[in-house]
Order: C-alpha cells, then structure tokens, then sequence
C-alpha cells in the first residue's frame, strides 16, 4: 500500500507544526525588534525562513500538501526576490516531482484495475517512476501495439490524503497568506478541496483529454497525448517527451521562453473556445516545450494532466471580454455596470467609477499592447499595489466580490500569468485575446481610433 494513509498521524503532526513555527518566528523576530533591529529587516528576514519551512514541509509531502504547494508555486514570481530566490529550486521540485511509490504498491494496484493478467497488456513496463506527483505517479511502457505510453497510477488512500491535508492547511490559511502578496489564500484551499472528487475521477479526466487530444489532433502549435486505456485509478496515455517548462524557467533560451510563453497564452484562450473546457491546473509540470531542429516558430506545446477542469460550453464567458474591452476604451462607467451585473460588485457597495479604472487598468496592461514583456518584476509591483494596506487599490480590492462561476476562470488567469512572468517571455497577449476571447475583438476599433 501507499505511504500516504500509512504515515497519516506523521503527515498531520508536519502540517499541524506549521502554525507554531511561525509563532515561534515572530516572537524570535519581536525580541529582535526589541533588541535594536530594524523592523523592516526583521520582518524580511522573518518571512524568508517562515516560507523556507513551508515549502520544506509540503515538498517533503505528496496529497494535498502538495496540491497546495504546486498552486502557490505559480505565484512565486510576485514575491519579493530576496524571499523567492532561496527556495525558488523548492517550488521547482514541487512542480515536477514528489517521493515515489514502491514498485510492490504499483503492481498491485495494477493487478486490482487492470486484472491479474496486467503485464500482458505491455511488452516493457519501468517499475521507475518517470514522474511523481501530488495523487498519483507515472510510468513510461510500451503498449502491446508497440507504442510508448505514459501509465498514471494513483496512490491508494490519496482522496483521504487530499482532504486530511487540505483540512489541515485551512486551520492555517491566515498564517500563510502573507507569504503570497495579493493572493486570498483561503478560497485557494476551498476550490481545491471541492475539486478532490473530480481530480481523482481518471474516467472524468479520460474523457477531458480525449476532448482535447481529438481537437487538437492537427494543430500546428498545441499537441495533447491521447488515451490509449483507463481503468480506476489508472490512466493509460500516449507518451510525450519534450522540455519541461520548469527547465525552461530554470535555464532556457530566449527563444524557449518565449514561444513557450506564446503557446502557453494561446492554449489559455483557445483551449476553452475549442473545447468548452478550461484546463485549470496550469502550473509548470503539466507542460512541455516540444523542440525540434526548425525554427522557434514550429515549437509546440505539449500539454498534460485533464484532471481538473472547468466547463465551459460556450467557452470563456463574454462579460470579461466585453469588460476588457471597456477598460481599454475607458468606459469607467461601463466597466462599473458589468462589474454589477456580473456579481463582482455587489448592491450595497457604491464604487467611484474612475476608481475601479484605475484598480483595473495596471492589471490589464498586457492586452493593451501588441507585445508584452511579462517579468517577475512586473509581477511583484501588481502584487504590491493591491496587496499593501496603505495603497488605495488594496481598499479597493476588499470591496470587489468573486462570484463563484468565476473563480476558477480567476485563479488560472493569474496563475498563467504567474508562469509567463516566471519564464520572462514576451508574448502577443493582445492577439489571442482578439482571436479567442468572446467579446473582445471589438477592441480593435480603440486601438484604430487613438493611431
């Protein structure tokens, strides 16, 4: 069996630690203020070792300690450099691995979903994990046709994993959100725990990628494995190699970040209007950078992991791209009212117009131009302007409602920003926008209008 129920009461005791180190910390850094230091160094050098201990912690765990640890990774780009940089090779690991399951435990999950008689089914299987992570691991074999195929296994006990640890991480949502200027920590936890059911669904995540993969089939710039077999709790899929994005992050060329960074923008809106689905776990793991002898131009990208999605059916909703365009135009008013319309701005709530233009307007700088440089920079000064208290967008931002329909549309936006900035791509944002996005294209006439 899998280590997850096994060493549930040590897994709990790790996460349940947390909160007190953190105590422990701040009364460290209140008796160095005392001392004689300065607060502001205090509180860095505070915030550095308490985020060092977090990430140590969920990279030491799969579940749903690392479902939440590969969410926040994304928005590694808005912190701060001198708290980044020392664990940035942390949230990379969780991005692309966790401990392995025993070969023992593999077979005989495999023996329970696929029958006795599994081995029939492939003319090579490697008991070594080609890649572990949060619910499940994945083993490269040839399939009895010949063919290279990627087998998804997943970890007997990882629902109760999952919900144990997100449970867990609730009680210390407050402590942690700090750590992400301008991320709500808690509603993260929740969606994450309210997707546990699907995520570990492989026949739900079977039919989302066959969507994908069929659609797909002869694009020129996204390529999607298809599903060869599945069976509970084992997924078996075309393999595909390719040039994770964390090592596109981590040490790639300029042509690697930004073609990767263009496609990864293309599969975000063209994925849903294709489709009717949003993929919506776009941290670097589940993506490749499919590089060959041609030119940058003829790179594609691979795209893995359909275990959650939103659905969509008639794609992207048409109030964020009409809103967008508004924004754009400076229709303060406009914007307000679909704001309202849309339950981002409740009733009872009497919002200055040029406000919320002004709140809105920074954020949406990359759809204003035809080429955007997305760096962590930019990234970090976003996260400050509505993360610091003293700032009028934070005030701002506290009115602002997110309806429900929108928050998973939300949190993969900015999480694929995140990635774009971790890679410093320089991508056409604005040209997706106006081929995929519903209600957007109109933007065009602005953009004619002040040339």
């Amino acid at each position: 069996m899998s280590d997850l129920p096994r060493k549930a009461v040590t897994r709990t005791a790790k996460l349940a630690a947390l909160p007190l180190g953190m105590a422990g910390r701040a009364t460290l850094g209140l008796g160095k203020r005392i001392g004689g230091r300065p607060a502001d160094v205090v509180a860095a050098e505070m915030q550095q070792r308490t985020a060092d201990q977090l990430f140590r912690v969920l990279g030491e765990l799969k579940g749903g300690a690392m479902k939440f640890g590969q969410a926040l990774s994304v928005f590694e780009a808005a912190l701060p450099e001198e708290v980044a940089g020392p664990y940035r090779a942390a949230l990379t690991k969780l991005q692309e691995a966790a401990p392995p399951m025993p070969a023992g435990s593999v077979h005989t999950v495999l023996a329970e979903r696929l029958g006795s008689d599994w081995r029939d089914l492939f003319l090579e299987f490697d008991d070594k994990p080609a890649a572990a992570a949060s619910i499940g691991q994945v083993h490269h074999a040839i399939w009895h046709d010949g063919r290279e195929v990627a087998v998804k296994v997943q970890y007997p006990g990882a629902g109760d994993a999952l919900l144990s640890d997100l449970t867990q991480l609730g009680r210390v949502a407050r402590l942690i959100g700090p750590l992400i200027p301008g991320l709500d920590v808690k509603p993260l936890i929740s969606e994450l725990r309210n997707r546990v059911t699907e995520e570990l669904d492989y026949g739900l995540e079977a039919q989302s990628q066959r969507i994908h993969a069929e659609e797909f089939a002869d694009d020129w710039d996204i390529r999607v494995p298809g599903v060869v077999a599945q069976g509970d709790q084992v997924l078996v899929t075309e393999w595909m190699d390719g040039v994770p994005l964390s090592e596109v992050i981590s040490n790639g060329t300029r042509e690697q970040r930004d073609r990767a960074g263009q496609l990864l923008a293309r599969f975000l809106f063209a994925g849903p209007a294709r489709t009717g689905l949003l993929h919506a776990d776009p941290h670097p793991g589940n993506f490749r950078l499919l590089v060959d002898d041609g030119p940058a131009e003829d790179w594609r990208l691979g795209v893995l992991d359909f275990g959650t999605v939103d659905r969509l059916p008639e794609g992207l909703p048409l109030p964020i791209g009409t809103a967008l365009r508004m924004a754009l135009a400076g229709d303060a008013a406009g914007v307000l009212e679909m704001l309202r319309q849309e339950g981002f701005v409740k009733a009872s709530i009497d919002l200055d117009p040029a406000a919320v233009l002004d709140y809105v307007l920074p954020i949406i700088e990359p759809a204003a131009v035809d080429d955007f440089h997305f760096t962590r920079s930019w990234m970090r000064s976003q996260a400050a302007r509505v993360g610091d208290p003293r700032s009028p967008a934070y005030a701002l931002g506290r009115q602002l409602n997110l309806p429900p329909a929108y928050l998973l549309i939300h949190r993969v936006t900015l999480s694929t920003i995140g990635v774009l900035c971790q890679l410093d791509a320089t991508a056409r944002l604005r040209g997706e926008l106006l081929e995929w996005l519903p209600g957007f294209a109109e933007a065009e006439d602005w953009a004619e209008a002040d040339a």
